[in-house]
């Protein structure tokens, strides 16, 4: 989801920024925040893993570690964050490399850049996902993944909504909103704990990623439709339709496509000769549906999403897969470290007056958010020997969907700030209690039988696939 786009910065923040800073100081922050997420990402990563919990665990909570939680290397801008807070600008000012004056520039545009670079990540890891996944198995588990998306939205959606309104007296657009952040799935955390389990191309797997997506473009829809309402009480109608109509027919028209692309790509690819013949068409490509998505509103992972699904059918897609690994180890950490970063625990302090009423607020829709996706998975039919508690586990991390939400609401100034600590602990708790309950889920007898998802599509390779073209 559009994090960069969706939380708009204090004003404050805003009127610091009105003087370009010097690109190298700029540079130098970025380069020391990228030093502190990558040892963030291998140190909680490979602890993660030697505890037997999914990497992408230890990513999210390495996050918190450097992040406004805890030691402050790497922060963003938000209300009572600026320059101040941020331990690299501290060095740096230090050093004598940036001055008090330049200092909140430096931080506020370094920290664009690390959010874009986020943005890159969620949109690599999505478009290795598509890779990685099947059409076939896709289209075969479509009717069931639609209904779980289905439940897993208006479930939520009503039984947030309505129990804030009951519950706590809430006004309705408010609680419409906090519903709303309830909605979505957060498809970058579960595919990363999927395809690290090995268990993506399980039809398990397959529906919780076509739910998933489909929960994604639904998120969308609903965010359209509260943003409305938070801005002038009423429903644009003509804009859900566009985006309900823009929707199917972007995904749909992708794959129907893309088997004309396939020959398309596979001649033009066989005809390069110097280094990186095959990894960098296949990026123009993804990040050109990547920007058509975003440009009639979708979100860009979608696109990357479809293009890993379109290439995912020509001959080259093993060695792709291979070439685009080392591209998505160096992005993808970023956007989970940031996602933890970016995770503020002092709303979960109740010795603060302040957040009280909050974590009241926030015990009940932590609840919702749990149980509203684990029902996803009584909905699913005709599979007598399916996972359905893996399903709902599945579906329950809303990770920066539930950021996004949280960002527009509090700059349309409809949350309260004990609302807004609420929905901060379910995102939070939802984030981070996914990954561990996907393991204990999927027991460990059915994960050793799993194969590795690059090692299989090898084993899958026919002995008339073309060779790859021998680069210089």
């Amino acid at each position: 989801m559009q994090i960069l786009g969706a939380i708009k910065l204090p004003l404050s923040l805003l009127a610091a920024t009105t003087e370009t800073a010097d690109s190298s100081l700029v540079l130098a922050t970025v380069l020391l925040s990228l030093v502190a997420i990558y040892f963030a990402s291998k140190f909680g990563g490979e602890l993660s893993n030697r505890l037997g919990f999914p990497p992408v665990l230890g990513e999210l909570l390495g996050g918190v570690l450097v992040g406004v939680s805890v030691l402050r290397l790497v922060v963003f801008p938000q209300e009572g964050i600026d320059s101040s807070n941020s331990l690299v600008i501290n060095f740096l000012q230090t050093t004598g490399r940036i001055n008090p004056e330049a200092a909140e520039s430096v931080f506020v545009q370094s920290s664009e850049v690390l959010s874009i670079l986020a943005e890159l990540g969620v949109i690599v890891l999505l478009f290795e996902i598509g890779l990685e996944s099947n059409v076939k198995d896709l289209i075969a588990v479509g009717a069931q993944a639609t209904v779980v998306a289905f439940v897993g939205v208006v479930v939520p959606f009503a039984a947030g909504t309505a129990g804030l309104m009951i519950l706590f007296g809430l006004p309705a657009i408010p609680a419409i909103f906090a519903g709303a952040a309830l909605t979505a799935t957060s498809i970058g955390i579960t595919s990363k704990v999927l395809s690290e389990m090995g268990r993506l191309n399980s039809t398990e797997g397959q529906i919780i990623l076509g739910a998933a997506v489909m929960d994604d473009i639904l998120g969308i829809i609903v965010l359209a439709v509260v943003a409305s309402l938070a801005k002038d009480g009423v429903v644009d109608v003509s804009k859900v339709i566009y985006l309900i109509i823009s929707a199917t027919v972007f995904l749909v028209g992708s794959i129907v496509l893309g088997k004309v692309f396939n020959s398309f790509f596979v001649t033009v690819v066989s005809s390069l000769r110097t280094r990186g013949g095959l990894v960098i068409p296949a990026f123009v490509f993804a990040f050109l549906m990547a920007y058509l998505a975003d440009a009639i509103h979708l979100e860009a992972i979608l696109g990357s999403f479809a293009a890993g699904l379109v290439l995912d059918e020509t001959d080259e897609r093993v060695e792709l897969q291979k070439q685009v690994i080392p591209i998505a180890d160096l992005l993808v950490p970023v956007f989970f470290v940031t996602v933890g970063a970016r995770t503020d625990l002092s709303v979960l302090n109740p010795a603060i007056p302040t957040n009280r009423e909050g974590l009241t607020m926030a015990v009940f829709l932590v609840a919702v958010a749990i149980i509203g996706k684990l029902v996803t998975g009584l909905t699913v039919f005709g599979q007598s020997k399916i996972n359905r508690l893996a399903i709902g586990v599945g579906m329950i991390p809303r990770g920066e969907v539930g950021l996004v939400f949280l960002g527009i609401g509090s700059a349309s100034g409809i949350l309260t700030k004990p609302l807004e600590a609420a929905i901060i602990m379910m995102v939070i708790v939802t984030t981070f209690l996914a990954p561990p309950l996907l393991r204990f889920v999927f027991p460990d007898e059915d994960t050793t039988d799993a194969t590795d998802d690059s090692s299989k599509l090898a084993l899958e390779v026919p002995s008339t696939t073309a060779t790859p073209v021998t680069k210089d």
